[in-house]
């Protein structure tokens, strides 16, 4: 069981106003200095997510190895509790306190790009003047969450709850505490075999086929590959699954294909008429489910990339577009 999440900032001072001695001397305080040490050191926050505690868990992001958060699904409440801490002797005044909850795309070649896609706000203390630590519950009923959180090469898709005490004369203080969302997806109606045939005249032939074309995330990818004529010297044949992310709109789009797998089904020349079973298990790799234009920002698909390597280390490859689904949350 994970405890429950919680975030906690306190408010430094952008310029600190001591007189810094050098050489004898002082410098003296500047007018943002004097602010900070009027303001900035009133209070601290803290925001945290009510959870079961049987609730699942998923990693956050690439660049936050390690960090976890809970996962809530579409129509889900999310609730928590907010404290504001007031430093004893301190005088707090704000021109008030919301807490927010923000579904944002964050595109990172191309911050211009960046957009909250959608934002709930709730005021929890009209403008005015704060001695104590106050706590505030608050409640997003049944919030639409249709949208997958996503960490990708040049894409991020979040959810993440805010609190903010908006002040006149200083920066707001913040705290933003993540979620991850995962939805689960009917099964396909229809799910096709994939066969192909595919060579280079008069040097190799072959005919591969897999047994679906849509896998859920925990699948199995069961397939074999004929060698109907074999005339070049093959060293070995591999299956990859790669995931092509794309960003942009259409006049500057971004393309990236990432390697999740390099998995060898044949080591050794093959023969005329040999048939090479397939079989390889979809557990264990960072997959996702198959992304369309979400926002309008951003897809993600995968295929499967049948790969031979000649003696003279020359690679012949045919990739397949596979659809990916999820079927059980975590």
């Amino acid at each position: 069981n994970f405890p429950a999440e919680s975030a906690r900032a306190a408010e430094g001072d952008l310029l600190r106003g001591d007189s810094a001695q050098r050489g004898g001397g002082s410098r003296p305080r500047t007018p943002l200095a004097m602010l900070n040490n009027l303001f900035g050191s009133a209070c601290t926050i803290d925001i945290t997510i009510d959870t079961e505690a049987n609730r699942r868990t998923a990693p956050l992001t690439r660049e936050r190895k390690g960090e976890k958060a809970y996962i809530f699904t579409d129509g889900e409440d999310v609730s928590g509790s907010a404290v504001v801490s007031v430093r004893p002797g301190k005088k707090l005044e704000h021109q008030g306190i919301k807490v927010e909850l923000v579904g944002q795309v964050d595109v990172i070649y191309d911050k211009s790009a960046s957009y909250d896609f959608f934002s709930i706000t709730k005021d929890l203390e009209p403008p005015g003047s704060m001695f104590e630590t106050r706590q505030y519950k608050f409640k997003f009923g049944s919030v639409d969450k249709q949208n997958e959180t996503y960490s990708g090469i040049n894409v991020r898709l979040r959810y993440f709850v805010r609190l903010v005490v908006i002040r006149n004369y200083a920066m707001n203080i913040t705290k933003e505490i993540d979620m991850v969302v995962q939805n689960l997806y009917p099964p396909p109606e229809l799910n096709n075999t994939i066969k192909m045939e595919v060579g280079i005249e008069d040097c190799l032939h072959i005919e591969f086929e897999y047994d679906k074309s849509k896998y859920h995330m925990k699948d199995v990818v069961v397939g074999k590959v004929y060698f109907l004529l074999v005339r070049i010297k093959i060293k070995h044949m591999e299956l990859n699954i790669i995931r092509r992310e794309t960003t942009g709109a259409q006049s500057a789009q971004q393309t990236d294909n990432e390697t999740l797998t390099k998995f060898e089904i044949m080591d050794g020349a093959p023969v005329k008429d040999q048939c090479i079973p397939v079989r390889l298990y979809l557990t264990g790799f960072e997959l996702t489910p198959t992304y369309k234009n979400v926002q309008n920002k951003f897809s993600v698909r995968y295929f499967l990339n049948l790969v031979l390597v000649d003696e003279e280390d020359r690679r012949y490859f045919k990739q397949q577009e596979i659809f990916i689904w999820r079927k059980k949350i975590g």
